[in-house]
């Protein structure tokens, strides 16, 4: 059996190694944290001083769309009851007084259009110049030229739909501001979520833990078809063999017949930078956006629905956890995506402001009101900017060849879990043809 090697137990690494048993490799797994999941970790324990009980945290909240169907595939493949993983209903971009854009169940278009209809908090023409500019992405396949920003290709659309639709989605796909985001890209995400197919557009809110819903179902899969998984061991360096083939140092040498790299951008770019140096400048040259989430209790409050989008303070979205089947009273998360400034400011600054948001939610009350915790992830995602060059899936050519994954990876997503997912699999498929 040919030996394959997998350094990196992220989404990315996980899919990529899932696979490739499947396809009959020997695996060897390298991830330098004790736990796997990369930067969609989560197991982090935290006390509420309310009550004295303890909730677990991810790393942030995440969420899901129909349309990420690879990652859901996997997940089902791997055991995982999707009914019971997640909270799953139509896309809603609602306020916290419950107006805004609810999209029906059923035939994509149809949902839309009914939704679009049935918000009259809109003007008819805003709502007409959408569908307009809507049809017309439609007829070109959601592409555009290269090199526009999301703000250039929304360019005649009004205002209250630029803050309502196009930039809520462009900073929750994309962890981008509009003015700032590659249009391409954002063009994918909205076909796929909007109108590639019934249920694409549904928001999918994990109920687990993320380490149920893929890194733990994925590590005991491949350690009982026999993989050897090193946790907690850094790959120190990486050396060519020939035909392929290659010697990866970690606390001992491991020969393998065939080698992906399924590691952060940064580290990617330390193993590989002797072997191919212009790949490593690539990977080296990408920006990193931060998003902080921040876990606050409030008992009050009663949102109209698991989900809305905010105005006026740093998070664009909070989440009522006891809405989605959590077990925690009060239980909310606030999510600030393109975080940099307010981090400049510091965390405490930016804590004092979402508890400003928070105490605005309807049922909320200073007294009983309170942060319970923030994390930063700060190089959660790359900065999806107009005409950013990505690195590609392959590297060191000259010495055999590797595969390289992850969701900074050239794609057609963005920095997301189906990102990931999607290049993990993309490299196995690819080594197998090679």
């Amino acid at each position: 059996m040919r030996r394959v090697g997998v350094i990196g137990a992220g989404w990315a690494g996980l899919a990529a190694a899932v696979e490739l048993a499947d396809a009959g490799w020997q695996v060897v797994l390298w991830e330098m944290a004790p736990t796997p999941g990369g930067r969609g970790r989560s197991g982090i324990a935290q006390a509420l001083a309310a009550d004295s009980a303890q909730v677990e945290l991810d790393a942030g909240q995440h969420i899901l769309i129909g349309a990420y169907t690879h990652s859901l595939r996997l997940m089902r493949r791997l055991g995982v009851d999707l009914e019971a993983a997640f909270w799953r209903g139509p896309l809603q971009l609602v306020a916290p007084d419950g107006r805004g854009l609810k999209l029906p169940g059923g035939h994509p278009i149809l949902a839309f259009l009914r939704g679009l209809a049935q918000h009259q908090a809109w003007p008819w023409t805003a709502r007409a110049q959408l569908l307009a500019q809507l049809a017309g992405w439609h007829r070109k396949g959601y592409g555009c030229e290269p090199g526009r920003s999301v703000a250039q290709l929304c360019a005649g659309l009004p205002a209250v739909v630029m803050d309502e639709l196009i930039e809520p989605l462009c900073v929750a796909a994309l962890n981008t501001p509009a003015q700032a985001a590659d249009a391409q890209v954002f063009l994918r995400v909205l076909g796929d979520g909007l109108f590639a197919g019934p249920g694409g557009s549904d928001l999918l809110i994990p109920r687990r833990p993320l380490r149920a819903l893929l890194p733990t179902p994925a590590l005991h899969e491949l350690q009982a078809q026999g993989a050897r998984v090193h946790l907690a061991q850094r790959v120190h360096r990486i050396e060519p063999l020939g035909d392929g083939r290659w010697c990866v140092a970690a606390k001992a040498l491991h020969e393998v017949d065939r080698l992906v790299v399924a590691t952060s951008a940064s580290e990617a770019a330390r193993l590989l930078a002797p072997w191919d140096p212009s790949w490593a400048q690539a990977a080296q040259g990408l920006a990193f956006e931060p998003i902080v989430t921040t876990w606050v209790q409030s008992p009050g409050v009663h949102l109209p629905s698991p989900m809305v989008r905010l105005a006026n303070g740093p998070a664009q979205f909070a989440f009522d956890l006891n809405a989605i089947g959590t077990p925690w009273r009060g239980g909310l998360s606030f999510v600030t995506s393109d975080a940099g400034a307010w981090l400049e400011r510091g965390l405490p600054a930016l804590e004092r402001a979402v508890f400003e948001q928070a105490c605005a939610l309807p049922g909320a009350a200073a007294g009983t009101t309170r942060v319970v915790r923030s994390i930063a992830e700060r190089r959660a995602t790359f900065r999806c900017t107009p005409g950013l060059q990505r690195p590609g899936g392959r590297a060191a050519a000259a010495q055999g060849g590797a595969w390289v994954a992850g969701d900074y990876i050239q794609g057609p997503y963005p920095s997301t879990l189906e990102g990931a997912v999607r290049s993990g699999l993309a490299a196995a498929h690819d080594l197998c043809r090679s």
